[in-house]
């Protein structure tokens, strides 16, 4: 028997830092008109100091910090608004935690290269996470699995381009059975 998708109600942009989550989710909210959310912001200052130190946060950490971004996207949900949200969601646990926010959750992984990852890293300016914790990313890193809501998106060599291959996973993503 076949079911129809459900329509998606947010869309994470998931991968290491560097990937290119915020070009793409700023490229997404003019596309789709949805409001787009960093999960940084939704840091405690803690985190934020640890991060800034280099020194990689422990699950512990992390449970609040995904509990309040879940908590987000279930109350844009029951205003009746889609939302676009940038979260490395590094583990399937934490996937799963995001996925109890109401309405359907599709995520995007986007992956590149390690070098251009910390190149990117290197370039942007302002932010609090030192491309020193780049590697302790890549080893917590647990890829999409084939039952998880989402697809997988190799980030392309133009933010445009990248746009355009995450549009075409929107347009063909179907929950998976």
């Amino acid at each position: 028997m076949s079911t129809t998708p459900q329509p998606v109600e947010h869309l994470v942009l998931t991968g290491v830092a560097g990937c290119g989550k915020t070009t793409a989710a700023e490229n997404l909210h003019e596309a789709l008109g949805w409001p787009a959310a960093e999960a940084d912001d939704f840091h405690p200052q803690a985190n934020i100091d640890k991060m800034t130190a280099g020194t990689p946060l422990t699950d512990e950490d992390r449970w609040p910090w995904l509990e309040s971004l879940r908590d987000w996207m279930s109350s844009q949900a029951a205003a009746g608004t889609k939302t676009i949200v940038t979260c490395s969601a590094l583990k399937r646990s934490y996937r799963e935690l995001l996925s109890g926010a109401t309405g359907r959750v599709l995520f995007i992984h986007l992956v590149a290269p390690r070098e251009e990852l910390a190149d990117r890293m290197q370039q942007r300016g302002g932010h609090f996470m030192p491309t020193t914790l780049l590697p302790s990313q890549l080893a917590t890193l647990e890829s999409l699995d084939p039952d998880e809501d989402g697809a997988t998106v190799v980030s392309q060599p133009t933010p445009e381009q990248t746009l355009d291959a995450i549009l075409a996973a929107l347009e063909t993503a179907s929950p998976p059975r």
